[in-house]
């Protein structure tokens, strides 16, 4: 039995075979929805770990929490096909861990990436739905930003320590935050590339998820994803906004804010895209919405 303060590895095969891979903790329970936390793009499951343990051995609201590693991203299994790096794949993957792990019901955290994916299943399956914090992410995406994250994923060099580690993030990721202190850029690093037996840093990703990205153009804009977003129209739902974020704009957030009055919006000062959710300032608004959602 897992123990009471223990964060696991929890592996399930996708639709297609591929082996998958999600941090799992705290105790099921009939009273408290459990949570799916969904990374961004080129992150993983580890940008979860601290709003994990907060919310997994909450001593009066402990309850499942649930962090995937999308497929070619941290622990699960590289894709042979980079052409399922793509939200419906995905999206797919994200049903068949709930299905695996028969969560009928549950709050959903989504990073960039992983808010996508979570309006995406609110439009095809919206009583998995019960509540939903998008962070940094809504139905306009800014071109500025994938512009900006089509620069530098799966083309930064390969680092040689963590302190160039650091100093490649500050040079694509400073701008966006400008408030970091050096143990969060240490933090960040670490989890952007991980230590292999040799010793050399390699990303945490499969570079081939750049090719998602191939078909962004600027004169093209992305297409908005309003439809997915009004699926959320009777949930609880929660908007955090980084200040210097490059791919959410205040505009759309008004827009969001527009369509539903009781939106909670959170702006995270000194950061951008997307904020970081390993301190109190972001993870206590997120404690409260999730328990909010349970009533």
């Amino acid at each position: 039995m897992q123990a009471p303060s223990s964060i696991s590895s929890l592996y399930f095969p996708a639709p297609d075979g591929l082996r998958l891979h999600a941090l799992d903790a705290g105790p099921r329970s009939e009273e408290r929805l459990p949570v799916i936390c969904l990374p961004g793009l080129a992150r993983t499951a580890e940008d979860f770990r601290e709003l994990i343990g907060a919310l997994a051995f909450d001593r009066n609201n402990a309850r499942r929490v649930i962090a995937l590693d999308s497929r070619g991203r941290g622990l699960s299994a590289h894709d042979p096909n980079a052409a399922n790096y793509a939200v419906p794949v995905e999206l797919v993957d994200v049903i068949a861990l709930l299905d695996t792990q028969a969560i009928a019901r549950a709050v959903f955290v989504g990073t960039s990436r992983g808010g996508i994916l979570t309006m995406t299943l609110g439009a095809v399956r919206p009583q998995a739905i019960a509540g939903a914090v998008l962070n940094d992410i809504g139905p306009v995406i800014e071109m500025a930003g994938l512009l900006r994250i089509k620069g530098y994923v799966g083309r930064l060099p390969k680092p040689a320590s963590y302190a160039e580690a650091v100093e490649l993030l500050k040079g694509v990721m400073g701008p966006q935050f400008p408030a970091l202190d050096a143990a969060s850029w240490e933090l960040y690093a670490r989890r952007t590339w991980r230590k292999t037996e040799s010793g050399e840093l390699v990303s945490w990703y499969d570079p081939a998820i750049s090719k998602s990205l191939e078909t962004v153009d600027p004169n093209e804009p992305f297409p908005t994803l309003w439809p997915q977003f009004d699926t959320f129209s009777t949930v609880p739902l929660m908007v955090i906004r980084g200040e210097h974020s490059d791919l959410l704009s205040p505009a759309t957030v008004d827009a969001m804010h527009a369509r539903r009055a009781d939106l909670e919006v959170l702006e995270v000062a000194g950061q951008g895209h997307a904020p970081l959710l390993t301190t109190k300032e972001t993870i206590d608004p997120i404690m409260k919405f999730v328990a909010r959602c349970d009533a």
